[in-house]
């Protein structure tokens, strides 16, 4: 089941429609109080959040879903007509797993739906062991030598992904299309911040994000 909280009836009508056509199960909320009282009763696979919207605005929907534990890991879309780069970045930092910008493509908005649901599920399936490292994307644990790590929502999924695909080496624009969902545009830094910050608290596993010379970063 897939919820969307859009108060524009003709794009919350559309978009159903749409994945209902696809094959998918899909509720439309035009209030935020509606679409957390159904969250509480039947939690979705995915959700799709506009941003501007009566009562709250979608990213404060967004930091109550996280707060949640039965909804911290739920896969979130943010749809939304602001389209500059800070907004993007801020509802991604916020813990949305992908920002699209109105007027949107059907096609690629089921084309998103569908990759981060596979994504989502197949982190549900995996855990990783590397020496003292210790990682479970489905229940969000992160230790070293035993000790939990707290990581922010994209600090943990650059660590996940490294790990997926261990030996990859990943540039930085690729780090921010798959984790942050925009292209690199050879000046944000936001990458290697987020290496750094990431490294630190991993403490003395902090090593095993290796940095590859005018390339990126990898985990060996």
């Amino acid at each position: 089941m897939i919820y969307l909280l859009e108060d524009d009836e003709s794009i919350r009508k559309f978009v159903i429609y749409a994945l209902k056509q696809t094959g998918m199960e899909a509720r439309g909320f035009s209030l935020p109080s509606e679409f957390k009282k159904s969250v509480e009763e039947h939690k979705p696979e995915l959700a799709l959040l506009d941003i501007m919207l009566p009562e709250e605005d979608g990213i404060s929907v967004l930091s109550w879903l996280r707060s949640r534990s039965d909804t911290a890991e739920l896969p979130v879309i943010m749809l939304t007509a602001k389209s500059g780069e800070y907004d993007k970045v801020f509802g991604l930092d916020s813990g949305a797993d992908d920002y699209i910008v109105k007027p949107f493509g059907t096609m690629e908005l089921i084309s998103r739906i569908k990759a981060l649901l596979r994504r989502a599920k197949s982190e549900q399936q995996s855990e990783y062991t590397i020496g003292k490292l210790y990682v479970n994307p489905s229940k969000h644990i992160v230790t070293v030598d035993g000790a939990n790590v707290m990581l922010t929502l994209k600090e943990f999924e650059m660590l996940c992904l490294m790990l997926k695909k261990r030996g990859t080496v990943f540039s930085r624009d690729r780090l921010l299309e798959e984790i942050w969902g925009y292209d690199y545009d050879g000046e944000n830094r936001t990458v290697d911040v987020h290496i750094r910050t990431l490294r630190a608290k991993l403490g003395e596993c902090g090593d095993l994000i290796e940095t590859v010379r005018g390339i990126g970063y990898k985990i060996g």
